[in-house]
């Protein structure tokens, strides 16, 4: 046995470490383009997030389907789009109209994405509710969900992706530290921004906001102080779905010919790493969750030299500060957020 293992020991090819490299210039001369092409994957990160924080705070249920809930937008925009007669090159049209087909086509995104959170809500999980199930059924019952809506897109569009669509050109607009800052990205960061703001003001200020974070608190309690939990629990996953519709426009924006049957699963996944890195539950956590994953990915791209580390080093990150905070960065929950 002995002279076998060795025999293998030796015949086994010997691993070049060169493949691991630490490419500092290239790090540095890069840092600031990687910052802000990394805050824009991020703020679709977060919006993509905080589905899955609401959801949580509300239920401490993980929806994984919360993916598919987003690709289902994604495909909504596109069909606009399409139908609108974007293509692989910008229409020739006025800024206007290529505003104006941008709204139409966010609108059908949010929309799409909203009533796929609200059918998954109303026929996947509130059965198991009124069953009392336990936790572990809610958790089979989202990864089947999601598995279920994937391959029903896969029969109605097939496996390929949908065909690229380019809204318009990137334009340079200004210039930060000597990097170029164009108008794809403002317009993504901008938006997502103001659309997570809008969020959390809901979720602190509005008589459904507080609802909402009575139900997440004490379901009980808040159901005998007269609030409708059923309509709770449904408004969130509609708010969650509605935020994924418009990350799915953005989404679309930086990555024209990115929209696929089961391109939202891994998306989903940086995005609920996003919402677990600032702290699950907590809506600003998501945000910035989703801001810091989007950074350190690309940092750890430009510094080790290959694109396939950037979800490697994410994840490292995110382990190493759950050790450190396992509640996440800021560790509230919606439950306890004060107006």
């Amino acid at each position: 046995m002995i002279p076998l293992l060795l025999h293998l020991a030796v015949s086994q090819p010997h691993l070049d470490d060169s493949w691991i490299t630490f490419d500092i210039p290239s790090f540095l001369q890069n840092f600031w383009p990687a910052t802000f092409d990394g805050l824009t994957f991020g703020a679709i990160y977060g919006l993509i997030a905080l589905g899955y924080t609401l959801v949580y705070g509300v239920l401490n249920l993980i929806n994984f389907a919360h993916s598919e809930v987003f690709i289902v937008g994604c495909y909504g925009v596109v069909f606009v789009l399409t139908t609108l007669g974007f293509g692989p090159n910008p229409p020739t049209i006025s800024i206007a109209a290529v505003i104006g087909d941008m709204l139409l086509a966010i609108l059908v995104g949010m929309l799409a994405s909203a009533v796929t959170a609200f059918l998954l809500e109303r026929f996947a999980y509130r059965p198991l509710r009124h069953r009392n199930a336990p936790r572990l059924a809610f958790l089979i019952t989202a990864i089947g969900a999601s598995f279920a809506i994937q391959y029903t897109i896969f029969l109605i569009r097939g496996p390929n992706p949908e065909p690229s669509v380019t809204m318009f050109v990137p334009e340079p607009v200004f210039e930060v530290f000597g990097t170029t800052i164009d108008s794809q990205q403002i317009t993504i960061v901008v938006a997502a921004l103001i659309l997570m703001i809008a969020a959390d003001t809901f979720i602190r200020r509005s008589r459904v906001g507080r609802g909402i974070r009575a139900v997440a608190q004490d379901p009980d309690t808040a159901t005998l102080m007269g609030v409708n939990r059923e309509r709770i629990i449904v408004i969130t996953f509609v708010i969650g779905g509605l935020l994924a519709g418009a990350a799915a426009l953005f989404y679309v924006m930086k990555i024209p010919s990115g929209v696929q049957y089961n391109g939202g699963f891994v998306l989903g996944i940086k995005a609920f790493a996003a919402a677990v890195l600032g702290g699950i539950g907590n809506v600003r956590g998501a945000l910035l969750g989703g801001l810091l994953l989007g950074l350190i990915g690309n940092y750890g791209q430009l510094l080790l030299g290959a694109s396939q580390w950037t979800d490697v080093i994410a994840f490292v990150v995110l382990v190493l500060v759950l050790l450190v905070r396992p509640t996440g960065i800021l560790g509230t929950s919606i439950a306890r957020s004060r107006a």
